[in-house]
């Protein structure tokens, strides 16, 4: 797991989340934990690192 901070698409606060490395190149859903409000997450690790990452609006 790594942890991977970011700008909620809704409120703009910082959050984290922690990344499956597993889940790589899946989207899914998760709440803000400030709003509350569904995100939609996507991203893509190369060697343990994260290559590419994208938190929508749902």
């Amino acid at each position: 797991m790594l942890e991977h901070f970011f700008a909620c698409p809704y409120c703009w606060e910082q959050i984290s989340m922690l990344l499956d490395p597993d889940m790589s190149g899946e989207s899914y859903v998760e709440d803000c934990q400030v709003c509350c409000n569904p995100i939609e997450v996507e991203f893509v690790m190369i060697d343990s690192e994260v290559a590419q990452f994208r938190a929508v609006k749902l």
